[in-house]
């Protein structure tokens, strides 16, 4: 490996407590100039030591690519499981709720098993399946084409049946937030059916671990002013927890 000053050691030493840091706090904390931080992101990226990105540097890939729902579902899952029952507790008997696609919503309409009144539109055939075992859960599934990936329903048809109806409640799944892009999916059709899906909601919870913060996907759906909750794990960073709450985010760990 070729060799680290100083200087080049106590980034790495920052970059392993926050799993990201932004070029502006290096100067401020090292003393220098941007561009002699940027010249030393740049060295460590070249080493295979950090992944450079604008305005900063991470520890991992900010990136999220796509991925099968089969191989999401044995991904995190203590903590999707212990999101979903944090959401569980924010439905409310007759409420009109839509439960978007994605693994830990496929826990959450598990947990809907024995509840009472409610109505729930989703655009997922497994969260729909799974509300099938429940007699006083009314249903509405999108109709349009499947994505076998997500087995969900995305596309013209399904924004147009969308369109149809309003709803208190919004529970979503993301692929990455992030403070300057918003919330974002790995797919560009989902993401527009999420955007409509924000639009006809009064209330919108982001069920997310917190293994996607400070990411991206490549479609956007929103800006983060957009959500009202961050139902997440306990792993998220205080610092990542406190600049969402001043956004005017609630976030619920769990």
């Amino acid at each position: 490996m070729e060799k680290l000053i100083a200087r080049h050691t106590d980034i790495l030493k920052v970059l392993d407590e926050k799993d990201y840091v932004l070029v502006q706090d290096l100067c401020e904390k090292f003393n220098v100039s941007s561009v002699t931080i940027r010249k030393d992101l740049n060295y460590l990226e070249s080493l295979g030591l950090l992944f450079r990105n604008h305005g900063g540097a991470s520890k991992y890939v900010r990136f999220a690519y796509e991925r099968n729902v089969d191989e999401k579902e044995n991904i995190n899952v203590e903590a999707k499981q212990n999101i979903a029952k944090a959401a569980l507790q924010l439905i409310q008997e007759n409420d009109c709720i839509i439960l978007a696609s994605g693994t830990t919503m496929h826990y959450l309409a598990r947990m809907l098993v024995n509840f009472g009144q409610l109505t729930v539109l989703t655009s997922s055939l497994r969260v729909a399946l799974e509300l099938c075992n429940n007699p006083n859960i009314n249903i509405i599934q999108l109709g349009g084409e499947v994505r076998k990936s997500s087995t969900s329903i995305v596309g013209s048809i399904s924004e147009t049946i969308l369109k149809q109806f309003s709803c208190n409640k919004l529970f979503l799944g993301v692929d990455g937030i992030d403070l300057d892009f918003g919330i974002s999916t790995s797919n560009a059709a989902e993401a527009h059916l999420n955007q409509l899906m924000i639009d006809c909601s009064d209330k919108v919870m982001i069920l997310a671990d917190s293994s996607k913060l400070n990411k991206k996907g490549f479609g956007k759906i929103a800006p983060l002013d957009k959500i009202d909750y961050l139902i997440t794990d306990n792993d998220i960073l205080e610092e990542d927890k406190k600049r969402l709450e001043e956004i005017g985010i609630s976030v619920i760990t769990k």
